[in-house]
Formats: C-alpha cells, sequence, structure tokens
C-alpha cells in the first residue's frame, strides 16, 4: 500500500503570504486535507506534518518524513510577488531530481493548468524540504495569493484543483481515481478489487443486497482475505 507524507505550508506564527487577510497557511491546510481524504478513500496512507494552524519548524518538517518510509514527500504552498502582478502555478522538485519526483511534479503541474492555472512550469530548487526529506519529494505552489484572479480560480473550483491533484498523485502511484458519486456497494467493492481482496466484483453486486443471500463459503474467504490484509498494514 502507498504511504505519503504530505506537508502543508507556514502555520501558526508564520502564516506565510498575506493579501488582503487571506493566508497561505490556511489555503493550503485545508486544500490539502481535502486531498488527503481523497487519497485515503482510493486506500493510500497519507500522513501529515501538521492538521491544524500551528507552528512546525522546517527541520521538524523533514524530520516528520524521515522518521518514516514514504513513497513521496508533498509540499502545498502559494506563491506571491508583487499584488497582482504574477499568477499561475509552479512545481518544485530538488536540483537534479529522480525519475520518480519528476514524474510526479509533472504530473501534477499538467493537472493544475488543465483547471485553468497559468503555466509557470515545472522547476527545480534548493528548498530544505526537498533537499532534507528521504522519500521523493516535490513541492507545489498553487496560484498567487497576491492575485485576485488566481484566487478566484482557487476558491471557484476548489473542487476540480483537489480532483486534479489527487489524480495526478494516484496516477503517478498506479491507480485509478474513482468517482466520489461511486460510493456504498459499488465503491466499496472497487476499493477491495483494487487492493487484491476480491477478483469478481460482480458476485457480490447481484447478491449482497437486500432479498438476496450471499454464499457463506464466499463470505468466509472475504473475511479471512480482508484479515489478513488488515493484519499486513
Amino acid at each position: 500500500m502507498a504511504r505519503l507524507c504530505f506537508d502543508y505550508g507556514h502555520g501558526g506564527n508564520d502564516p506565510g503570504a498575506v493579501y488582503k487577510g487571506r493566508k497561505e497557511a490556511d489555503d493550503v491546510l485545508s486544500l490539502g486535507r481535502a486531498v488527503a481524504a481523497v487519497l485515503r478513500r482510493h486506500g493510500v496512507i497519507v500522513d501529515e506534518t501538521r492538521t491544524s494552524d500551528v507552528s512546525v519548524s522546517l527541520k521538524a518538517r523533514c524530520d516528520f518524513e524521515n522518521m518514516g518510509s514514504f513513497d513521496y514527500f508533498i509540499s502545498f504552498h502559494r506563491n506571491a510577488f508583487k499584488p497582482e502582478a504574477a499568477a499561475g502555478v509552479e512545481t518544485y522538485t530538488y536540483l537534479n531530481p529522480g525519475a520518480k519526483s519528476k514524474g510526479l511534479a509533472e504530473k501534477i503541474q499538467s493537472s493544475l493548468v488543465g483547471v485553468g492555472f497559468a503555466n509557470r512550469g515545472v522547476k527545480t530548487a534548493n528548498y530544505q524540504v526537498l533537499r532534507e526529506t528521504k522519500a521523493p519529494a516535490v513541492l507545489i505552489e498553487i496560484g498567487f495569493i497576491d492575485n485576485s484572479q488566481d484566487n478566484a480560480l482557487f476558491d471557484a473550483k476548489r473542487d476540480e484543483i483537489v480532483k486534479a491533484v489527487s489524480g495526478a498523485i494516484l496516477s503517478q502511484l498506479g491507480l485509478a481515481y474513482i468517482e466520489e458519486n461511486k460510493n456504498g456497494l459499488e465503491g466499496a467493492l472497487e476499493v477491495l478489487v483494487r487492493n487484491g481482496i476480491l477478483k469478481s466484483p460482480e458476485y457480490w453486486l447481484q447478491n449482497a443486497r437486500k432479498g438476496q443471500s450471499v454464499n457463506g463459503e464466499y463470505a468466509g474467504m472475504l473475511i479471512e482475505r480482508m484479515a489478513e490484509y488488515i493484519s499486513s498494514l
């Protein structure tokens, strides 16, 4: 099972970039946690360097990632320059990035451009959270907080942004994005199939319903497989 480390920039006594009362720390916490929720719905484990408006040093963020075993480290940010002077998204990797971090950065960048942000490209930087983390790492700058049009896009298309970033990450992990409206039995079965617990969801779709019955032997096998899967986590 894939395991990711999400880092939401700034927080606490460090609001990050601020424009007309809007704080970068708040925007990235809210958006990043929404992305994390979607990934968890797909069976991906997501650990977070902060889950509320608290101060976390850059060293503590790196230490948190380095104590775990993660497939990727993703840091969420919003950009700033001069009021209304710059716009768009850009995604960073560390200098001389590996194939995994570069591939993830390109997918995320493309997905955000698809939502409507101007394309400022995939770039490299010597940021501490990229340099001092073990896992392949990317840092996303999701629009300029001091640009009114970027803020309007960030707010109006929030759900699309969450889906875009989630879909890009899932694609990099080799997983298919499942629409949220596939809930209930159908959505649950897709999760079981994706994680190798079931191979034939058609039987369960037909029989695991009110008025129908499930073969006891099949139910027992499913319970055993689920127990094995949970024990392996």
